[in-house]
């Protein structure tokens, strides 16, 4: 029996998700399927509130489509699953947090997995890029994703000359948030995904789905929208027990508990 390329951990509210697929943790048609499977399952688990996607190994976290699985007949426009490529960046009403901790090299499709999570840690050795233009295709999520993420100008010469970028001008320009040691990585994350675990998850779903949805949408339409509950997790979190947990809890100068309804 063929052993799965990705290895899953349920730690508390925690998913930690590890991308294991010998020998750089390229991504085919198949181990795409199974990250939108998993993908899926975390955003429908109530009790799960916090995904740490990883990969195995030190030298590569992602370097996105397994080219090699493409000349055997993996077909670039089939079948990706749920959630398309990687099962992340079209996922359909996640409202969960996404850490995404990069171990290595991340590049093409791996570095438009990683522009699918909402915080990005990295190893000091990490290095990141889009080299699609260099086998002549397109980095299509990355070309939507990458100008709104960092400044245009560098967004632009990413995608046109594939150059890579090393963790310190990663994080200059806002790519990443943090670099840590690669001994260290794990540590970091797991200490975040706890951190945010820890936190309102009524709250959280709200502000993933006003970020999401706002992007573009003109400023007053979507301030009216929240403030008129029109959004499906606005009116759940203003209508929860949580709400007025959080009141009671400040008034009572202790820390709340969260029950995410």
């Amino acid at each position: 029996m063929t052993e799965s390329p990705i290895k899953t951990h349920r730690r508390g509210h925690v998913l930690e998700v590890t991308l294991d697929r010998p020998k750089a943790n390229a991504i085919d048609l198949a181990t795409s399927r199974i990250m939108g499977d998993v993908f899926t399952a975390f955003r429908d688990d109530p009790e799960l509130r916090v995904a740490l996607l990883t990969a195995a190994g030190e030298k590569f976290f992602c370097p996105g489509w397994d080219l090699k699985a493409a000349a055997e007949g993996d077909a670039v426009d089939g079948d990706y699953g749920v959630g398309g490529f990687g099962g992340l960046q079209e996922l359909r009403g996640l409202n969960k947090p996404v850490i995404a901790a990069i171990n290595g090299i991340c590049c093409g499709g791996g570095l438009e997995l990683a522009l699918s999570a909402d915080i990005i840690l990295a190893a000091d050795h990490a290095s990141f890029a889009l080299p699609e233009i260099r086998s002549g295709t397109v980095a299509d999520a990355a070309s939507v994703k990458l100008p709104k993420r960092i400044p245009y100008h560098i967004a632009m010469e990413m995608l046109l000359t594939g150059r890579w970028l090393d963790t310190a001008e990663a994080a200059r320009w806002g790519l990443i948030n943090h670099v840590y040691p690669a001994g260290e990585l794990m540590a970091e994350a797991r200490k975040l995904a706890d951190l945010l675990a820890a936190g309102p998850p009524l709250v959280q779903a709200a502000i993933k789905e006003v970020v999401r949805e706002a992007e573009d949408m003109k400023f007053q339409d979507a301030m009216n929208r929240i403030t008129k509950s029109q959004f499906a997790t606005v009116e759940r979190l203003y209508r929860s027990e949580d709400q007025k947990e959080g009141a009671r809890a400040f008034a009572e100068k202790r820390d709340p508990v969260w029950k995410g309804k």
